[in-house]
């Protein structure tokens, strides 16, 4: 006990400083895109952000699972999603925490859960990459059931629809056209042969590199093509039909998080028009969801697109039954 006594005492005198606050975030956005972000609000707030970040193989699904194993224990703060989907999941599993951050104000309605318990910002668009040398421009496909033709066999490519934005996608099918359409979609891509890689990235470098002719991927992945002179073109599908998927970021505050206040200062942060506008200027090509936030040209406003009309939750709600039949079309 008196050693103890000494030394908070030398603490005391001497003036040290307390522990400084911290964070932790787990995020399946891209560390290229999402670290910098993080680094600056450590920088402004003085907070310490501890970050786990997903891999492309399993983009989100990871993370989600950890969260759902942590949840009697949770040890993360802040869940900042590439996507969407899962993160109603871990609502209905009881993971989240409701908070209606002040930044959201001038986010639509669209993107924010009622109930307070998700925030939706900076999206990406799901979108066809085409390699210009392999395609003439009057072929590029328009939409992505264009795909199941015969002409398209063998050549188009498409990350494995377990995981990230692609399973997603997935969903998303399942609740527009309904299971039994969606199911004959994917078993006809199945047939025309449709390549089956590691993730988004992986689809895009294969139709750069002439090992596909189209895949389907998001804006940030061909934004990177593009931005390194491949021959490659972005297709926004579907604009005279069903739309194309927009898929936001969301960033949830975790029940239970061991950090509350630093927390929901990092959330009141990623939501701010300053993020938004800083994901659209870089590599990522974030889509602001606020139509006012400043933007560089090659990034589309979301009055120009014409997006698929998808209720979020029925698109979570379909996720496990579009896991089940996904896995079972495309074992590998």
């Amino acid at each position: 006990m008196k050693i103890l006594a000494g030394l908070l005492f030398i603490v005391s005198c001497c003036g040290f400083p307390a522990l400084a606050e911290e964070v932790i975030v787990y995020t399946s956005l891209d560390q290229v895109y999402s670290e910098p972000v993080l680094q600056e609000f450590e920088r402004r707030s003085g907070i310490k952000v501890k970050t786990a970040y997903d891999v492309e193989a399993s983009k989100t699904t990871g993370l989600v699972n950890r969260l759902i194993a942590e949840k009697k224990y949770p040890k993360a703060d802040v869940f900042w999603n590439s996507e969407i989907g899962r993160t109603l999941v871990l609502k209905k599993r009881g993971v989240l925490s409701p908070y209606v951050s002040p930044s959201s104000k001038s986010i639509p309605e669209r993107f924010k859960d009622p109930e307070g318990y998700w925030t939706g910002f900076a999206a990406r668009a799901r979108v066809l990459i085409v390699n210009t040398q392999l395609i003439k421009s009057g072929e590029v496909p328009k939409s992505i059931f264009e795909l199941t033709q015969a002409k398209w066999q063998g050549k188009a490519v498409m990350g494995y629809p377990l995981f990230g934005t692609t399973s997603t996608h997935v969903a998303a099918l399942f609740a527009l056209l309904g299971e039994d359409q969606a199911k004959r979609y994917l078993t006809d891509l199945h047939k025309n042969k449709i390549l089956i890689v590691d993730g988004n990235a992986v689809a895009r470098d294969m139709v750069a590199l002439g090992d596909a002719s189209v895949g389907f991927t998001d804006t940030d992945d061909v934004y990177v093509a593009l931005k390194s002179k491949k021959n490659v073109a972005m297709i926004f599908p579907d604009q005279e039909g069903i739309g194309t998927l927009l898929i936001p970021n969301t960033v949830s505050l975790i029940n239970g998080a061991p950090h509350p206040d630093a927390a929901k200062q990092l959330i009141d942060f990623l939501l701010s028009e300053e993020v938004e506008s800083l994901l659209a200027f870089s590599d990522s090509m974030q889509i602001p969801v606020r139509e006012h936030v400043k933007k560089p040209d090659h990034v589309p406003s979301l009055s120009a697109l014409h997006t698929m009309t998808v209720d979020y939750q029925v698109v979570a709600d379909q996720m496990e039954r579009a896991f089940i039949f996904s896995r079972q079309l495309f074992s590998r």
